[in-house]
């Protein structure tokens, strides 16, 4: 078992006073979101078909749940992980436009997740997608995005604690970047977790960049898919939490694969075969606007924000029976 107890833990607000608080930040922080991204929220799908090539691979090693339809015979039907293509393709048909973009409530389950204070198999965000320019493909563009995400959050530490001034839990105002290589010449002796721990316990608050790709010591700092993010343009936003004295990742985001970047990294992984996938052929053909998109985890930042020392405070989901009861004995309370 994979369990942070903090010390003398008080979770201040009740069971009752705690679901409050996840329903307020929860309607808050969709309407901040989307007033400041330009974002209009959609329906999305809870489970998709295999051969559309439609969901998330993640690290390419989770298998999705699949059941099948009596309706679809012959149809593999899997739960998605995220929506991370899905939403590029809704951005196209809907007929969104450059600066416009969509965000919904995306449910997953990933049952292969080892669960501990920060990881369920049952995954709640919010999942965004933004038109772009094929020149907006840069850098700065990405960080625009992640402060105008940051700037949102901080914002809702201030809305909470008007609201539960007992329990908030205070953020950093700034965001510092740098990309994944840095990070390892910064810190050539230390594991990626404990890198990430290191540079965002210095920081407060941080975006690390370029994730995917084999760094200099022939290892990838974390697993992408390759056939969403373009590893050259994505990265996740980390919080030092002091509650669990580590790197707390809210977001994870990036600019979407190009015609080229695509096949670039399906190369790089072996697994060209996803080609014939309508969603890639459309990247291929040029079909698909370029977006940039990401996912926010709502469950997440409502453990932040109330300075919850575990996920299953602000969610339902299952845990093996001696985290429960190790969970009861010092006060946490799993919903």
């Amino acid at each position: 078992m994979n369990l942070i107890i903090p010390e003398q833990y008080n979770p201040i607000l009740s069971v009752r006073e705690t679901e409050k608080a996840i329903k307020y930040i929860r309607d808050t922080f969709q309407e901040e979101l989307s007033s400041a991204l330009n974002l209009t929220r959609v329906s999305a799908p809870l489970f998709v078909t295999e051969r559309s090539g439609f969901n998330d691979n993640l690290n390419g090693t989770e298998q999705p749940v699949s059941f099948t339809m009596q309706s679809l015979p012959g149809e593999e039907i899997q739960i998605v992980h995220s929506l991370a293509k899905w939403k590029r393709y809704a951005l196209g048909h809907y007929g969104f436009q450059i600066h416009e973009g969509l965000y919904t409530n995306m449910n997953a389950i990933r049952k292969d997740e080892d669960v501990d204070n920060l990881h369920s198999v049952y995954v709640d965000q919010w999942d965004w997608e933004r038109v772009i320019a094929k020149n907006e493909r840069t850098e700065n563009i990405l960080r625009q995005h992640v402060r105008e995400i940051v700037k949102v959050i901080k914002h809702m530490e201030h809305e909470v604690w008007y609201k539960f001034p007992q329990a908030v839990y205070h953020l950093p105002d700034e965001v510092t970047f740098i990309t994944s290589q840095e990070l390892l010449d910064r810190y050539p002796d230390l594991n990626a977790k404990e890198r990430e721990n290191a540079i965002t316990k210095e920081y407060g608050c941080v975006f690390l960049e370029q994730i995917g790709d084999r760094l200099s010591n022939g290892e990838k700092h974390d697993g992408r898919a390759p056939d969403y993010d373009d590893w050259a343009l994505n990265g996740d936003l980390l919080y030092w939490y002091e509650p669990l004295q580590c790197a707390f990742e809210i977001s994870s985001m990036g600019i979407r694969v190009d015609e080229k970047s695509l096949v670039t990294q399906l190369e790089k992984e072996n697994c060209t075969e996803r080609l014939k996938y309508p969603y890639h052929k459309a990247i291929l053909n040029q079909e698909l606007p370029y977006t940039i998109g990401g996912g926010i985890g709502q469950s997440r930042l409502c453990m932040m924000l109330l300075g919850k020392a575990h996920i299953g405070e602000v969610q339902c989901s299952l845990w093996p029976e001696e985290m429960k009861k190790a969970c009861r004995q010092h006060n946490i309370q799993l919903l």
